[in-house]
């Protein structure tokens, strides 16, 4: 850590410049993440999941702003750019009613921004670099708990307590109704093999396979930095465990980005003869197989697929935001609009991040939203560590998933977390080869001690 240094106003007479050690920064606390990523069942009990996120990273930004000297981590100016687009496209919505959901969305963006740069600060701030990792592996536990609600209690529904609050009007709405009414799985009758695909605590079963893709490098990373303790081997327990109710949400995104991360981990492992990360993507492989043997999941999807109009929908959808933005190519329309030219249910906008973004804000936003995870994607993998390879997978991932999954909600946020430790990783390690380039004895030393 570095220490700033000021010349003294004044020197005494005849002695040479005095220096002072500006006072350090606070440290900023972990209690918040705590709170925020460990208590989601609480809040999602409560209905309250989505709606209080913005919230807690208006915590998280005033003790940024009450610590002071805050270093961003890279590329902040691209997602700021993004964030203004953003906020222009306002202009373009159609009616006050839409408001809401546009200002929720929003917040999430913001929340993503403010706890990236405070993981960020956190985890750069710490020698021991698996400390910023603890909130998001606390993450994991819930979510593979809600996972297998979904799996034992698949019929389980709330009207929640937020649900109850709210005006009725307010309530009604299809957007937040979906946000504030909870229910542990998703079922579709349609399916040759109709099934409940687990799905809290989001509202929708994509969701949680997004978060889960998300949180598993942040997960393994942990177990590779930390060699002991209570929370690793829950952890390594856990990993196994998560694995049925993932299977059975049948998202075909998730497997794919997932290879796709595990293919890249592998490759660049190849590459700089890092063994100790092979041999993780195989034990992770290997586990995935074996489970793949009790649950016939590859035949579930094609059934689903087989039965239901998943696909020409979201074709349908896309062609219809290529077809419509041409008329707003700048700022889009503000938000996903309700249409009767395409077969889907849903809104035009919808089905993919990739689509919301350049329908609903534009495509000089869908350039910096895309910009920022290729910067951070390419900055993480200078990591050479194991834990950090892993943890510079989050961006793949999630790259590959935005055409295809909506993240305007908490799982962006998650996203960001995983590339802010994976950002700090890389910088540190970077930082002590620079010191074994100038000072190679240093490591002579180490090595003869």
């Amino acid at each position: 850590m570095s220490v700033t240094l000021a010349l003294a106003a004044s020197e005494p007479e005849g002695e040479g410049p005095s220096v002072i050690a500006s006072p350090l920064p606070p440290r900023l606390p972990r209690w918040p993440l705590l709170i925020m990523f460990g208590l989601v069942p609480l809040w999602w009990l409560a209905g309250a999941f989505y709606l209080i996120w913005p919230l807690c990273g208006a915590v998280l930004l005033a003790l940024l702003i009450v610590r002071g000297r805050v270093p961003l981590p890279p590329a902040t100016g691209v997602w700021l750019l993004f964030l203004a687009l953003v906020l222009l496209s306002a202009i373009q919505l159609s009616s006050p009613v839409s408001l809401l959901p546009f200002g929720l969305r929003l917040g999430y963006y913001v929340t993503a921004l403010v706890v990236g740069g405070y993981v960020y600060v956190y985890a750069r701030e710490r020698a021991d670099p698996a400390a910023a990792l603890v909130p998001i592996c606390a993450f994991w536990f819930g979510l593979v708990l809600l996972g297998w609600l979904g799996v034992l209690a698949p019929r389980f529904e709330l009207t929640t307590p937020m649900e109850m609050l709210l005006p009725a009007g307010l309530a009604d709405h299809p957007y937040v109704q979906d946000l504030v009414h909870i229910s542990a799985a998703e079922y579709s009758e349609l399916s040759l093999n109709p099934i409940y695909r687990p799905a809290a605590p989001f509202p929708y079963t994509n969701n949680y396979g997004s978060a889960y893709a998300m949180t598993l490098p942040c997960v393994v990373a942990f177990t590779m930095l930390r060699r002991r303790g209570f929370l690793r081997w829950a952890l390594l327990v856990s990993l196994p465990l998560s694995l049925a109710p993932t299977f059975l949400t049948l998202n075909r995104v998730m497997f794919v980005s997932l290879g796709v991360g595990l293919g890249v981990l592998g490759v660049r492992a190849a590459l700089r003869g890092n063994v100790r990360v092979g041999a993780s993507v195989v034990g992770v492989l290997v586990i995935a197989g074996l489970t793949a043997l009790v649950i016939p999941v590859a035949e579930l999807i094609n059934n689903r697929v087989e039965s239901s109009d998943t696909n020409s929908d979201r074709l349908s959808l896309y062609v219809e935001v290529i077809r419509r933005i041409g008329d707003s190519p700048w700022l889009g329309y503000g938000a996903p609009v309700s249409v009767d030219t395409v077969t889907a249910e849903v809104p035009v906008g919808t089905q993919g991040q990739l689509w919301m973004v350049m329908f609903s804000h534009g495509i000089p936003a869908l350039l910096c939203f895309l910009a920022w995870f290729v910067i951070v994607a390419l900055r993480s993998a200078r990591a050479r560590s194991a834990p950090g390879q892993w943890l510079a997978v989050v961006p793949v991932i999630c790259l590959v998933q935005i055409p295809f999954y909506g993240m305007a909600g908490p799982t962006i946020t998650i996203a960001f977390f995983g590339v802010a430790v994976a950002l700090a990783l890389a910088e540190r390690e970077a930082g002590l080869r620079r010191v074994d380039r100038a000072h190679p004895s240093r490591r002579r030393r180490a090595v003869a001690g």
